[in-house]
């Protein structure tokens, strides 16, 4: 009998108008990235066009997670916005500079980075 998988837990916390920060926790893999692509969309469609998506705790993340943080960036760049990764994991972070996706969506080192990085300073609403 095959282990059961770890579902992927991610919590949304608003940081002032049109800002989610975005917290995942487990394996991004074919079963759990259509779940945050879903919720990364839903967080566009309600108006949150800066995504901030923490990802310290996700050990583990294959083409299936790459692509729906592309997806991500994609849509929330068409709604004036753009994504911005916090704190990603050293063998996420691998997989994106491998990839080439740290070149196209910024990495920072904590939530006031990513803040400032996209022009809202630190203050949290």
């Amino acid at each position: 009998m095959p282990a059961e998988q770890a579902p992927v837990s991610i919590d949304a916390t608003l940081y002032g108008e049109g800002i989610a920060l975005v917290t995942v926790a487990g394996e991004l893999d074919v079963e759990t990235a259509p779940e945050l692509h879903n919720r990364l969309a839903d967080q566009v469609r309600g108006g949150r066009r800066h995504l901030l998506l923490d990802l310290s705790a996700v050990p583990f993340m294959d083409s299936s997670g790459i692509n729906a943080l592309l997806k991500a960036h994609d849509t929330a760049g068409r709604a004036g916005g753009g994504v911005c990764l916090v704190s990603p994991a050293p063998a996420v972070r691998r997989v994106l500079d491998l990839t080439g996706v740290s070149l196209a969506i910024t990495s920072v080192d904590d939530v006031d980075a990513a803040l400032v990085h996209i022009g809202e300073g630190t203050a949290r609403h």
